[in-house]
């Protein structure tokens, strides 16, 4: 097996916390290209790609590996490797702070806000949690074990040393991580709890919701508990065996209890992203395992909590500003 050549250290610091784009030039066994400029200019030439890279081209915002600026006449170097930094608009700012809960040499481990995206993504890239974290901690090398999405609350590891990443990574991929969520949903006593939801679900790129597969080979699977009621609404305890995309909130939907404030399940709606008046009442409340580079036994929860009952007319009514616990902050 040929091992794939490890690609060189990037020349330009991380700015805002977000890495710079690195970029390898393809075989031109027909010399199509006779000058960078030519080659960039048509690989970005979607939308306003092109006038970035000429305006790149012409600040030196583009460099080699050794760092030497590159411009629009230079020939043509096949395989070469060059970096530079996309544009980073401005975003909503997320007005909720992240707690760190335990810190070492090794590990990093934070209970997120809602609303506050785990790694860059989309229009979601300096007010993520990877890039806030970089910056406000000093930690250039982190980056997150696993995800956890944006409109969940809770915990989030992340390996502080880019030599550890793998080790925490393998953890999630090979499940030997123990997860327990928590949940705000109706509370209906025709649905039989606990039970264990097995299902096949399935996510298509570009739709945001995922969907189960009638009669298809189960490939999600969740424990479903019961731990408390207040009317007509339950809190629940959710623990997932694997980790698909929205497999929480597609269980509880197809249960017929929907997670409260959610903009997907049962139906897609389209809240502002800085409308932060109803959050998705699921949390990440535990995190337990043996970790793989110091062997040490962690159980980590979460020191948010979900809506408090007696805010619960409230902020179904939709009043102004969030609940006054909804935020978990």
């Amino acid at each position: 097996m040929t091992r794939r050549a490890q690609a060189p250290p990037s020349p330009l610091p991380q700015r805002a916390g977000i890495d710079p784009v690195r970029l390898r030039l393809p075989p031109d066994p027909d010399g199509t290209w006779p000058d960078l400029g030519g080659y960039l200019t048509a690989r970005y030439a979607a939308g306003a790609g092109a006038e970035a890279v000429v305006r790149l081209l012409a600040t030196g915002g583009i460099v080699d590996r050794d760092g030497r600026v590159c411009r629009a006449g230079d020939p043509y170097e096949p395989g070469a490797h060059l970096w530079f930094h996309r544009d980073l608009p401005d975003e909503p700012v997320v007005p909720f702070p992240i707690r760190v809960l335990y810190r070492d040499p090794h590990l990093l481990v934070v209970d997120k806000p809602h609303f506050l995206a785990t790694t860059p993504r989309g229009s979601h890239v300096t007010q993520s949690a990877l890039a806030l974290l970089r910056r406000e901690l000093d930690l250039p090398g982190l980056s997150p074990a696993h995800r956890l999405d944006r409109l969940t609350a809770g915990l989030v590891m992340f390996s502080v040393r880019p030599a550890d990443r793998g080790a925490y990574q393998l953890l999630f991929q090979n499940r030997r991580v123990h997860k327990e969520y928590e949940a705000l949903a109706p509370h209906d006593p025709a649905v039989a709890l606990p039970r264990t939801v097995r299902s096949r679900i399935e996510k298509t790129r570009g739709v945001i919701a995922a969907v189960e597969v009638p009669d298809g080979v189960p490939n999600a699977e969740t424990l479903v508990e019961l731990t408390g009621t207040a009317g007509a609404l339950g809190r629940y305890r959710l623990t997932p065996h694997t980790g698909r995309t929205h497999q929480l909130r597609v269980h509880m939907n197809a249960l017929g209890l929907p997670i409260l404030g959610d903009p997907v399940y049962p139906q897609v709606t389209d809240p502002a992203p800085d409308d932060y008046r109803r959050p998705l009442q699921l949390l990440a409340r535990v995190l337990a395992f043996t970790d793989p580079v110091t062997g040490t036994a962690h159980r980590f929860e979460s020191t948010r909590t979900l809506l408090a009952w007696d805010d619960r007319p409230s902020w179904e009514s939709g009043a102004a500003g969030p609940p006054p616990s909804g935020r978990g902050d």
